[in-house]
């Protein structure tokens, strides 16, 4: 390729701020005090702890420096399989920061509430028109909190219907954090494979389903960028056996506005903000995992529930059979307000676009590296595509060896090693935000390193080179682990 995104360029080292403070140094003057000093409780701090004395300028250009080794959706292309990072519109940040949103107290008078709970009980109401449910909690804080909310109602389902079951089926294509929440509400997860085309097959759930199975999670668009051609004859199964459908949202920005995953027999419905409605992703949150469910699992979603009434707005928690809370007060507002701004601002149309955007982009970069790259599954895919080191294999280059290559070459790597059905996966995600010139220069990044692999593996091998961090030695990181904090 001609020109690169990534460059050596002026990376500055920068050391802790405790080995850079001199004694002495003052970044600010404290206003003359009213009242006497006093010293302070030394049983209320560690004896050894030591604050560093620092400038103003000693502060500013530490964190300044920091802020350059970052790398995020505002820096480059974040091309991770099964993440969705799409940019974060700055105009719904705005809005979330607006006084009477980031100042309204969760104890504020019912009056004074009524901004707030409108939007959240509109944005529930968009939420369940997208997805073709009949009603949807906002609680959940994330898509792992979604996913052990959508356990828990499944088993205050059967319970409720004096059945409690204690198994779940889980496909190998699912999202690895479903057998784990699965596992939380005590079932069993029941593994299933997918076929030869990557996706479930009836006959594989006919042979596991029985009586005792309280349902299935399917993640569809699978993890392999695969739409789940046989869900409807799967969740006839299911619900034949008294089973239910619970579907891992996590992909819906494939088929929002496409797909009402209600009307295919899903019953149980978990998305996430931060993913499909745009909100900021990574960075340890906050996060929203909205739960959409059927009507006949309405009376059991967490409390508080937002109630309308003649235009006035409350929140309730007279639900007998509810689950209980999952979250303090509601949930992660300042979320709701960016995924709500998102879904204003794009209209239904434009919802709909988005996602044929997003299916587009994936499928131009199947086809353009195809010819260099492995791909397993040779059919149209969703919002993202998998490949693999098959090629690379008699070089002796690895996944991990063309991923830390690209960082060279300024882009930040795909996922890598998932999902396990496919060995030495390489998962790509454009998202619908990227323009065809980024995504051509990340294409041609990529056959670079592949022409590399061939002519010169060892600069692979060895890579990054131009990076701040050079590449670990995963072996002993994962032998001798530092724990010390």
């Amino acid at each position: 390729m001609n020109e690169s995104p990534g460059t050596t360029g002026l990376v500055l080292n920068e050391p802790l701020l405790w080995e850079k403070g001199k004694r002495g140094r003052c970044g600010f003057s404290i206003p003359r005090r009213d009242v006497e000093p006093a010293p302070l409780d030394r049983e209320l701090i560690r004896e050894s702890l030591d604050f560093p004395d620092l400038s103003e300028v000693d502060v500013v250009r530490h964190y300044t420096r920091l802020s350059t080794w970052n790398f995020g959706v505002d820096t480059g292309m974040y091309p991770l399989g099964s993440c969705t990072m799409k940019y974060n519109p700055k105009s719904h940040e705005k809005l979330a920061g607006l006084n009477g949103f980031a100042g309204a107290h969760p104890f504020l008078p019912l009056g004074l509430q009524q901004g707030a709970l409108k939007l959240m009980h509109d944005l529930e109401c968009f939420l369940a028109e997208i997805t073709g449910m009949d009603a949807v909690t906002l609680q959940p804080a994330a898509g792992a909190q979604g996913e052990l909310a959508g356990m828990l109602l499944m088993h205050a389902y059967h319970r409720s219907q004096g059945s409690p079951r204690t198994k779940i089926i889980v496909p190998d294509t699912a999202h690895g954090t479903n057998p784990a929440s699965a596992a939380l509400c005590g079932y069993r997860p029941i593994p299933v494979k997918s076929n030869e085309k990557g996706i479930l097959s009836a006959e594989a759930i006919a042979d596991v389903m029985d009586e005792n199975t309280a349902g299935i999670m399917v993640t569809n668009p699978n993890t392999l960028g695969l739409f789940e051609e046989n869900i409807r004859q799967i969740a006839e199964m299911v619900h034949a056996k008294g089973g239910l459908v619970y579907g891992d949202g996590a992909n819906m920005n494939a088929v929002m506005g496409v797909v009402r995953m209600g009307d295919i027999g899903i019953d149980i419905l978990h998305l996430n903000l931060h993913k499909t409605f745009s909100t900021p992703h990574g960075g340890g949150g906050p996060g929203s995992g909205p739960v959409c469910v059927k009507k006949y699992l309405e009376p059991f979603l967490p409390v508080p529930r937002v109630i309308e009434a003649n235009e006035r707005y409350r929140l309730s928690e007279d639900f007998p059979q509810t689950i209980g809370k999952l979250h303090a007060f509601y949930g992660n507002f300042g979320v709701m307000i960016k995924a709500y701004a998102y879904i204003l601002s794009l209209s239904a149309e434009n919802l709909k676009k988005a996602s044929r955007l997003a299916v587009l982009n994936a499928n131009y970069i199947k086809e353009t590296l195809r010819e260099v790259l492995y791909l397993p599954y040779d059919r149209p895919c969703m919002h993202e595509c998998v490949f693999s080191d098959r090629f690379q294999i008699k070089q002796k280059v690895t996944t991990l060896d063309m991923a830390k290559r690209l960082m060279d070459y300024g882009f930040h790597p795909p996922t890598i090693y998932f999902p396990l059905v496919v060995n030495g996966a390489i998962m790509i995600e454009p998202t619908e935000t990227e323009s065809k010139e980024n995504i051509d220069q990340f294409i041609e990044a990529f056959k670079a390193v592949v022409r590399e692999s061939e002519d010169a593996p060892e600069l692979l091998r060895e890579a990054p080179t131009k990076c701040k961090a050079r590449r670990m030695d995963e072996t002993a990181a994962a032998r001798r682990p530092c724990l010390a904090g």
